[in-house]
């Protein structure tokens, strides 16, 4: 099979709707160049898989202890009780010794709980589409469509063309949503089969964006002035961190980038901050550097709003 129709997902979840117009089905490629603070799917960062561990789904070594048995590592051994609220009883849970673990995956295809699971899915276009197609009379009654999302699309931009152009045969409208991090020549690939891309912004200042992405912002700021210049329709989308990005200067400077793009700016969508991911990082052993944040106020969201409307924007709040 050509590998170019060959990618990894993390998921792909149907009836969505507030990844573009519509309802949609959301396809979510792994794969990541940005490190976001405050990322809520640390499991789309890596193309790799990794190995996640959902402690409150294990049912407990005296009822199984596979796991154990075929890890080739030892990188699994007997852990702590914990109190299971399905079990109504403590039961004892393994320790995971992330050092030690080849990510094989075979203790994922033993553990009848999914409490290890594969963070990654390789699938085809032709699956991929077989569930899209599920949909068609949802997206025919609400103006819906497929949304190509991640972690970055971008980093499987041959497998998104692919897709994307699939859907397009079938005329179907296609949403990209991108942090704009990639090559041009790249996107230029990509675009043709794209109605509309969900374009984040999250910080006007470079060496924020730095700081707070992983990466400098010129390239991001570059890439939308060139889809802006071709035409591309962009509904923008910006992430609202208080206390990271939410001053009155970022928002006005960002306001003023997005009304110089012109009138391919179809939306800006302000997303508030939540902390709905922060278990991910638990499972994948990994460090939440925002866990004591707290999501915007309403009333914060509301200033923002007036704000970004002053220059002539349509608004909407999550």
């Amino acid at each position: 099979m050509d590998n170019e129709k060959i990618g990894k997902i993390i998921d792909i979840q149907r009836y969505t709707v507030h990844d573009g117009p519509g309802i949609r089905t959301g396809v979510f490629l792994k794969g990541c160049p940005l490190r976001c603070l405050w990322c809520h799917s640390p499991d789309s960062q890596a193309l790799e898989d990794e190995i996640a561990w959902f402690e409150i789904k294990c049912i407990g070594l005296a009822n199984c202890g596979r796991c154990l048995q075929v890890c080739p590592t030892g990188a699994l051994t007997k852990g702590p009780k914990i109190f299971s609220k399905f079990e109504k009883k403590e039961i004892q849970v393994i320790d995971f010794n992330r050092n030690k673990c080849n990510k094989c995956g075979l203790c994922t295809q033993v553990c009848p709980s999914k409490a290890l699971y594969l963070t990654g899915k390789d699938i085809s276009v032709d699956e991929i589409m077989e569930i899209i197609e599920k949909d068609r009379l949802f997206y025919r009654c609400s103006n819906g469509g497929v949304t190509v999302s991640g972690g970055e699309p971008m980093v499987q931009y041959k497998f998104v063309k692919e897709l994307l152009k699939e859907c397009k045969s079938r005329r179907l409208h296609v949403c990209l949503d991108t942090s704009g991090y990639a090559k041009w020549e790249h996107y230029k690939e990509v675009l043709e089969y794209v109605d509309l891309v969900l374009y984040d912004l999250k910080h006007m200042d470079t060496l924020q964006s730095q700081r707070l992405i992983g990466a400098p912002n010129e390239l991001i700021l570059e890439n939308a002035k060139k889809m802006a210049k071709a035409g591309v329709a962009m509904q923008i989308r910006i992430p609202v961190i208080p206390g990271y990005n939410d001053s009155e200067e970022n928002i006005r400077a960002t306001s003023r980038f997005c009304s110089s793009l012109g009138s391919v700016i179809k939306l800006v969508q302000l997303l508030p901050y939540h902390r709905l991911g922060s278990s991910k990082y638990v499972r994948l052993g990994k460090k939440y550097d925002l866990e004591d944040l707290k999501p915007p106020s309403r009333e914060h969201m509301n200033l923002c709003k007036e704000i970004i409307e002053s220059y002539g924007l349509e608004v909407i709040i999550g």
